[in-house]
């Protein structure tokens, strides 16, 4: 168990990683210039240098920084560069969203519960990649969105939220993905939003909020 986790400074500062389109980012941006999240997005990074995420990051104005595994001689020399700019940018919280690379645990240990995911069905069903193929092939009546806390694991970091969205009958892959996503930018959100407002402890798997 861990002591109950102080206020942040606020308005926080954020990081988001993404490797794509990067739509969670965008709630969250949204949220933060509506005040609806006491924070303000610092930093906005991917592994995609071509990401769409980034491009709409720069549109708003955001530091947005691309970033190739490649270029810069292997993972490890990637998420020292992550680990510069997080340093540098006075980042309170990292919010991945869509950041397709598992960080080392080398990474997550230099953070500890200050990297937020959030994946799309009730963990510990279906982690990792196409979550909603898994939960349509296997035949669940009730996925969902979970937000957590990474550790060095796939999805299993203690959990900051969960909200079901039912299967229908019908449902394929993009189907229920399509139904999941505006859950997604919610839960998201109130994820951060608690988080931010400290006072919680991890018991287990679990966070505790006051």
């Amino acid at each position: 168990m861990t002591a109950p986790v102080p206020l942040v400074p606020l308005p926080a500062r954020l990081a988001v990683f993404l490797s794509g389109r990067g739509s969670n980012f965008e709630a969250l941006a949204r949220a933060a210039a509506a005040g609806e999240v006491p924070a303000r997005i610092a930093l906005v990074a991917s592994d995609r240098p071509e990401a769409p995420g980034l491009a709409r990051a720069r549109e708003l104005g955001l530091s947005a920084i691309g970033l190739s595994a490649k270029e810069l001689g292997g993972k490890a020399a990637l998420e020292e560069r992550l680990c510069e700019l997080v340093l540098g940018h006075g980042i309170d919280l990292i919010c991945l969203a869509g950041f397709m690379r598992i960080l080392s645990p080398s990474f997550v240990d230099r953070f500890p519960l200050r990297i937020l995911n959030i994946h799309p069905s009730l963990l510990p069903s279906f982690p990792g990649l196409h979550a909603q193929e898994q939960a349509v092939r296997y035949g669940v009546r009730v996925s969902g969105v979970t937000v957590h806390f990474v550790d060095a694991g796939t999805d299993t970091g203690p959990v900051v939220t969960q909200r079901a969205v039912p299967v229908l009958e019908d449902d394929d892959e993009d189907s229920l993905a399509a139904r999941i996503l505006p859950i997604e930018h919610e839960t998201y959100v109130e994820a951060v939003r608690r988080v931010l407002a400290g006072g919680w402890r991890v018991e287990g798997r679990r966070v505790i909020f006051s």
